[in-house]
């Protein structure tokens, strides 16, 4: 296995990563999650031009911008009567892989679609969304897919046993030697593509779940496993690279945390309930994935009530995330 190294140097005022096989920098995606923390730490304090003006700043930074930022920065725009930047932003959501038919569902934004810009948009769609598909990989698109299905189904056996014993029965037995063939093939594609996320493949959770199954076989299985020792910190440079997103990531490594402990480890807060003795370790685990503080995650769920924006939290857990008292 042939990991490249990344070479980490500084430059104005954000941090470069190594030159790739294109000869292109990359900056530093650790840079841009502080970005986007800090324009959720304004949406938090209520000074949405301000978010709005580091969105900004994101876009400009970055090659590459995860799709969830551009539906949130237009959502922002909007609601400071902005149409043209709230236009603009929808623009290059598109280019990032928005559908026109997820887009006319979205609540918030749907007033726009009878002013003149949504006309326009509407004409120039196909040729936005093909600039979409010329950045993905088709190919390898399509056989994460086909990974992602067969772990489905492989994972559809366990609901038809009765009882944990035989569920972890079945987890070592069937669904271990199947999820060890797909980490296989992920340490193929990681080597030779990076990690087949939303910039890559355009899908951010496919790759993400066959990880979270692997990580979730069995407490015994998984003590065990060195399969996911070895490729995590792959997957921590596909993070710096903004191939992987920490939504992605924290759940992969949440789960890992929560089997291996059953459930008495601090995590990032999404799969156990964390404890307010231990809230600042949750918050340090999230911060270093580039995850905002579980008080301002649940602080922009109450903005989300209160201005009707959907902020895109992960959804794993519903609304706020509670602290638990010990």
């Amino acid at each position: 296995m042939k990991w490249h190294c990344l070479i980490y140097l500084l430059l104005v005022s954000y941090p470069i990563l190594g030159q790739g096989n294109n000869k292109t920098a990359l900056v530093d995606y650790s840079y841009y999650h502080e970005l986007i923390n800090k324009a959720e730490g304004f949406v938090g304090s209520e000074n949405y031009q301000k978010a709005l003006d580091t969105y900004k700043e994101v876009s400009k930074v970055f090659d590459f911008v995860f799709l969830r930022d551009y539906k949130v920065a237009a959502q922002l725009a909007f609601y400071l009567d902005d149409k043209e930047t709230a236009f603009n932003f929808i623009n290059d959501g598109i280019v990032s892989g928005w559908d026109l038919k997820e887009l006319k569902k979205e609540k918030f934004l749907s007033p726009l679609q009878k002013e003149h810009g949504w006309a326009l948009l509407k004409r120039n769609y196909d040729s936005l969304h093909q600039v979409y598909l010329n950045r993905i990989n088709p190919v390898l698109r399509d056989r994460v897919h086909e990974m992602f299905k067969r772990d489905q189904k492989k994972a559809m056996g366990a609901l038809f046993k009765i009882g944990n014993s035989a569920q972890e029965q079945y987890g070592t037995e069937k669904f271990a030697p199947h999820s060890e063939q797909q980490m296989a093939q992920l340490f193929e594609i990681m080597d030779n593509h990076g990690y087949p996320g939303e910039r890559i493949i355009g899908n951010d959770y496919w790759m993400s779940t066959v990880i979270s199954h692997h990580n979730s076989i069995s407490e015994e299985y998984t003590k065990k496993d060195t399969l996911y020792n070895y490729i995590r910190p792959a997957l921590k440079r596909a993070l710096a690279l903004g191939q992987i997103s920490p939504y992605e990531f924290s759940m992969i490594d949440d789960w890992r945390i929560a089997v291996v402990s059953n459930r008495t480890a601090v995590g990032y807060g999404f799969l156990n309930a964390p404890l307010s003795g231990t809230l600042s370790e949750a918050n340090a685990l999230r911060g270093k994935a580039g995850l905002r503080t579980i008080k301002l995650r649940n602080r922009l769920v109450d903005l989300e009530n209160k201005t009707g924006m959907n902020f895109y939290l992960p959804d794993w857990v519903i609304g706020k995330i509670e602290v638990e008292e010990n």
